[in-house]
């Protein structure tokens, strides 16, 4: 039971981490991240207000089709990167905060980061 917890408590520690510089901005809103073995999300969130300005996900039916033809976890992420890039900047959100949910800022997080980044998205 004791190394359960632990585990839990150095994972909430590492991810908690990440959040302190980005949540609650005064200027720009927060990119976070979320990825599960299967799925990949990004949401630009309005902290002050708690609302959700922008999403993109793997889940969204607009972006099936470019997901079906990718090949790897990775090329998925650069898709919703690229999607949400675009969304924001057709928003007028230039920007934001990156908070990369206390996950490792290599592979997919990267990949989606510079796609978003590509796409005209400044952090």
């Amino acid at each position: 039971m004791g190394i359960l917890n632990n585990n839990y408590r150095r994972k909430n520690r590492r991810r908690n981490r990440s959040k302190s510089s980005s949540m609650f901005h005064e200027k720009y809103p927060r990119l976070v991240v979320y990825r599960s073995n299967r799925h990949f999300e990004g949401q630009i969130i309005n902290d002050f207000e708690s609302k959700t300005l922008i999403s993109a996900s793997s889940k969204d039916s607009s972006l099936k089709k470019a997901i079906a033809s990718s090949k790897s976890k990775t090329e998925v992420s650069i898709v919703i990167g690229k999607a949400i890039g675009k969304k924001a900047i057709d928003s007028k959100i230039k920007k934001v905060v990156f908070d990369r949910n206390g996950y490792p800022f290599h592979g997919r997080v990267k990949a989606f980061a510079d796609a978003a980044r590509e796409e005209g998205l400044e952090f």
